[in-house]
C-alpha cells in the first residue's frame, strides 16, 4: 500500500523535479511541466500515454481510472494509492517524468541507473 508521502519522496528523487502547487494541490514538475499531482489524500495523478493508461486500466481497474474529461483522454491517470505498492508508484512516476524530461537528462538518469 503506497501513501502520499511515498509518492512525494519518489517524485522528488527524480532529477530536476520540483514540487509546486496548482488548484490547491501539490504537483511535481520537470522544467515547469507537470508530470504528476496529489489531488487527494489517497490519490496520485500521473501523466502517461493513452496506451500506458489502457494497460493499467485493464490490469487493475480498482487502482487506476482515467482523469475526468479531456485530461483522461490524453493519458492523465488517477492512481488509488492504497491499491498499489510504492514500487509501482515509483515506476509510474518515472515513466511520467521520462515523457517530459529533456533527452540529455534522461540519458544521464539512465547512465546513473546502470552504474548504481
Amino acid at each position: 500500500m503506497a501513501t502520499q508521502d511515498d509518492a512525494r519522496k519518489l517524485a522528488l528523487s527524480l532529477p530536476e523535479t520540483v514540487e509546486s502547487q496548482q488548484f490547491e494541490n501539490a504537483d511535481f514538475r520537470i522544467r515547469n511541466k507537470i508530470f504528476a499531482a496529489l489531488p487527494g489524500d489517497t490519490t496520485l495523478t500521473v501523466r502517461i500515454t493513452p496506451d500506458e493508461q489502457a494497460e493499467l486500466l485493464a490490469e487493475n481497474p480498482a487502482a487506476f481510472h482515467p482523469a475526468p474529461g479531456a485530461w483522461g483522454q490524453r493519458g492523465w491517470t488517477l492512481v488509488t494509492l492504497p491499491e498499489v505498492d510504492a514500487e509501482q508508484v515509483g515506476e509510474l512516476l518515472t515513466d511520467a517524468w521520462r515523457h517530459l524530461a529533456p533527452k540529455r537528462l534522461r540519458a544521464e538518469f539512465d547512465a546513473n541507473l546502470e552504474q548504481g
